[in-house]
């Protein structure tokens, strides 16, 4: 079993951060997930709140990448697993906000897969890499997000 386990922090509420978690149409702007496959995606909200048993079907560069929901608490927690996934299987994570004491949000996003022994020698190091750059991208988007309300 392997993990990745990242952490930031941004200026933006956790409202604004929930609100970007929770709409995979605003994935591709943030993260570095190249699009959304809508083709394979099951049970997305048209008004961009993706509740649980949806599938998520993400495209970076020729790999399509399926995540499930499997737990949502609002503004705190968004949880996933593999419904398709090539090059990893059995993987389970978390999103977790946690408001600062300046308005802010910590994220942070960890989680554990397994992969053959070939994939095992090279992946744990680029997915921790490249999740610290999803948790990134999240973190300065929100903060370029106008306020609602």
């Amino acid at each position: 079993m392997h993990k990745y386990d990242v952490t930031v922090t941004s200026a933006a509420p956790p409202e604004v951060v929930w609100r970007l978690l929770v709409d995979a149409r605003t994935w591709p702007e943030w993260s570095k997930v190249d699009s959304l496959d809508t083709e394979r995606s099951a049970g997305l909200d048209p008004f961009g709140d993706d509740g649980v048993g949806a599938v998520r079907a993400f495209r970076t560069g020729r790999t399509v990448t399926g995540e499930r929901i499997t737990e949502k608490i609002e503004h705190r927690l968004l949880a996933y697993e593999d419904a398709f996934n090539t090059p990893i299987h059995n993987l389970s994570a978390r999103i977790e906000l946690e408001p600062t004491a300046n308005s802010g949000t910590v994220i942070h996003w960890h989680g554990t897969y397994e992969t053959n022994w070939l994939m095992g020698l090279i992946m744990p190091r680029y997915l921790q890499k490249f999740m610290q750059g999803m948790a990134d991208g999240l973190a300065r988007h929100a903060e370029r997000q106008k306020p609602t309300g």
